[in-house]
């Protein structure tokens, strides 16, 4: 097992940063109960690490980190019941990769693949296609090390409470070492990407999601032209996407980091860059294999706040949006991405009990992001949205208190696994017991 001392470490978009005492690899089961049995002993803390593609302080400590990279590969295929069993630390374009030479997929995925199977899932990453929930969802079972080194396995069947409690828990549960996963004979789909005027795309906002299996658009800031994309199933022979892969990372990346940098050496071109990129957007007709469509290249850094908001206030908030950035001219370029999930019933992601509309901000790295950032979560909060658990947010504990029903049954079952907190740090600790209706 790989160990390091003195690791400074640092997430995707550099603004959490820490130097853990101790960074581990574990590249075993054993290794992982190890760790786990040795920070009980000596009373230390633990944090995990997949991509870090999360933008706030969920990994950040002073104590040990640990990393499942070495911790990878699919364990178990069952093709009577369509379910893979992979190891935690799985990133997602390995698990597809791995999927297609078994023939499977899964159903949905986010537009970005780095992450862990492990994070993706603590997190509630999601795709889009109001017929799909997040990535939680897909799981039929979760294997964890506990506090004091303990095997507990989840699932509907033995424990449904603590699953689903479990299935969004930011890592405070333990380590997730073993994910079942429900998969799909691997699809080929028809991708479209287009533009279409703002107008246009309000009329029609509806039929753009019931009538499509995946479907979301990028609206920029003061542009009539809006990107649309959609993805349906399709028996047409899937084609090379090569073009398709050098188109999006000239355009979408290396040509748009350019004009972010532009942006941030002179703020007062945001307004024309983002109209120019709207302009450009690369339309396209693809078939290919649905993994290959899901996620882009994302080579530009950038900041990110996203919430779920009820989808029945989609059309108001957008407009709502719209109309802000009009007001207060922030000096911003990055689109703002919006897509559908499918109601749930796991406690704490933000689509429990709730179709909802995900609507997702950016600002470059480097660029100020504040005052705009602020202002959209008051328009976010109006609709009675809930953050994305890896974005940026300024919620508290009595504010979540009143998102999630099953709040502080969560915390209870919580505290049974980890009764002495070895897997929360100072930011957990802060965003779940800073309240006096909680014992700490």
């Amino acid at each position: 097992m790989k160990q390091l001392q003195n690791y400074k470490w640092r997430n995707w978009s550099s603004i959490s940063n820490c130097s853990p005492e101790r960074m581990y690899y574990p590249s075993s089961i054993h290794d992982v109960v190890a760790i786990v049995e040795a920070a009980t002993k000596n009373h230390k803390k633990i944090r995990v690490v997949g991509a870090g593609h999360s933008f706030t302080n969920l990994v950040m400590t002073e104590e040990w980190l640990v990393s499942l990279d070495n911790l990878t590969g699919v364990k178990e295929v069952d093709d009577n019941n369509h379910t893979v069993t992979v190891y935690g630390g799985t990133r997602l374009y390995d698990l597809s990769k791995a999927l297609e030479k078994l023939g499977y997929a899964q159903e949905n995925l986010g537009d970005i693949n780095l992450q862990s199977i492990a994070g993706a899932i603590s997190t509630g990453t999601h795709g889009t296609g109001i017929q799909f929930g997040s990535i939680p969802t897909q799981v039929k079972e979760l294997t964890f090390v506990t506090a004091g080194g303990n095997l507990l396995t989840l699932n509907e069947e033995n424990n449904v409470e603590l699953f689903k409690a479990s299935l969004v828990s930011l890592g405070m549960f333990g380590i997730i070492i073993e994910v079942k996963l429900q998969v799909v004979p691997s699809p080929v789909y028809r991708y479209i990407s287009d533009h279409v005027y703002y107008p246009n795309l309000l009329n029609n906002l509806d039929k753009y999601i019931l009538d499509n299996q995946h479907f979301e658009f990028f609206m920029f800031p003061y542009a009539e032209q809006v990107q649309t994309k959609t993805m349906n199933p399709t028996n047409t022979s899937p084609k090379s996407i090569k073009l398709h892969q050098w188109n999006n990372l000239i355009l979408e990346n290396y040509m748009f980091q350019a004009v972010s940098h532009l942006c941030l050496l002179t703020p007062s071109l945001s307004r024309s860059i983002s109209r120019l990129s709207a302009k450009l957007v690369n339309k396209a007709t693809i078939n290919a294999k649905s993994y290959q469509l899901f996620a882009t290249p994302r080579k530009v850094r950038f900041i990110e706040m996203e919430y779920g908001i009820p989808l029945e206030h989609f059309k108001e908030a957008i407009q709502e949006i719209r109309e802000t950035i009009v007001k207060n001219q922030y000096t911003v370029h990055f689109p703002i991405e919006c897509r559908t999930v499918k109601h749930d019933d796991i406690w704490l992601s933000p689509s429990y009990k709730r179709d909802s509309a995900y609507i997702a901000f950016h600002v470059y790295k480097g660029m100020e992001y504040r005052t705009y950032f602020r202002d959209m979560e008051t328009i976010m909060k109006k609709y009675n949205g809930r953050p994305h658990w890896g974005k940026m947010h300024q919620q508290k504990t009595k504010d979540f208190r009143k998102m999630y029903p099953k709040w502080d049954r969560f915390i209870q079952l919580r505290e049974l696994v980890d009764p002495e907190k070895i897997f929360i740090n100072r930011y957990l600790d802060e965003l779940f017991y800073n309240d006096e209706r909680v014992k700490v």
